[in-house]
Parts: structure tokens; C-alpha cells; sequence
């Protein structure tokens, strides 16, 4: 499994494969920002979205690949007014499920954490949906839970649930 910084300028081929695998994430009901229906002309609009964010610097994607392609992918979104030079968020961390319960999502959370304090951030966040598989990963990998939010996210059926906001400082 490689795990890297993805290339806007070079990694056009990936595009297809991470927006395969925000559809299967969505199909099977992660709470991502999308809603049931979400396909892949939709993804894709959305990566290559992302994908000029990156290339204008606002954003770093890192990708894990295996022999089969994407497998896995997590974000690093610098906080951009001057009083916060340290902080970061960590979003859209997703694992394709061929490759779940690899230890791939501890990889992908620990290579963000390195790419993060190599660039002085210090101080990350993340939100997940409360309870949920990613939240006991964020947990096991030494996040501290601050709080939740009831009724903060809606389910791709509809449902609403609540969100928990992690914190991690690098040191």
C-alpha cells in the first residue's frame, strides 16, 4: 500500500477511482456531505473541485493506492487567517471497503498528521458522526473527543445524528 501527496497537476488518471469510492462511501451510508442518489458524474464534479483546490494550494490531498487502484484517501485543509498558522483541519477521510479493516484509515490519520507537522501545523481537527466506526478509529489513534452536537448531520437516507469534534496536537 503507498500512501502519498496527490498531485493535481499529474493525477488526473485517480479522479475516476476516488469518485468510485465516494459513491460506494455514500451507497453505504457514510455521513460524507452527500445524500442518497449521490453518483459518479457528482463525484466527480466534486474531486475535480477539489482537485483545483489543491492546486492552488488551499488543500492537501494524500492517496493510499494498491494493486487495484484507490483505496483510500484523506485531507488536510490549512486554517487560513494569521492568527491560525498552526492549525489544520482533517477531512473527507474515506477507505475503499476491499480495503476496511486493514489498518489503512490508522495509516492514512497517521501520514496527515505527518504532512501536517511538517508544514507547522500543530493542532488539528475533525468531526465524524458520533458513535460511528471512524469515530472509535480517531479514538484507538489517540485523538481527544471535545464534544458533540445532536441533530448536526443528516444521513445519506435522511436521518439526522449527532457529530463529534476531535482534536490532536502534534508535537
Amino acid at each position: 500500500m503507498l500512501i502519498r501527496i496527490l498531485d493535481p497537476a499529474t493525477d488526473a488518471g485517480l479522479l475516476p477511482g476516488l469518485a468510485a469510492m465516494m459513491v460506494e462511501a455514500v451507497a453505504g451510508g457514510a455521513s460524507i456531505g452527500f445524500m442518497a442518489g449521490f453518483d459518479q458524474s457528482q463525484s466527480l464534479d466534486w474531486w475535480q473541485g477539489r482537485f483545483a483546490a489543491a492546486a492552488r494550494g488551499e488543500m492537501i490531498i494524500l492517496v493510499a493506492q494498491d494493486d487495484q487502484g484507490v483505496a483510500g484517501t484523506v485531507t488536510l485543509v490549512p486554517a487560513t487567517m494569521p492568527n491560525q498558522p498552526h492549525r489544520a483541519d482533517v477531512a473527507k477521510m474515506m477507505v475503499a471497503a476491499r480495503a476496511q479493516r486493514l489498518g489503512l484509515g490508522a495509516a492514512l490519520l497517521s501520514a496527515v498528521e505527518h504532512v501536517a507537522f511538517s508544514q507547522g501545523r500543530t493542532t488539528l481537527v475533525l468531526d465524524t458522526i458520533s458513535g460511528s466506526t471512524a469515530a472509535r478509529l480517531y479514538e484507538r489513534c489517540g485523538w481527544e473527543k471535545v464534544g458533540d452536537i445532536p441533530a448536526y448531520a443528516l444521513m445519506p437516507d435522511g436521518a439526522m445524528a449527532p457529530t463529534t469534534y476531535y482534536t490532536k496536537r502534534l508535537a
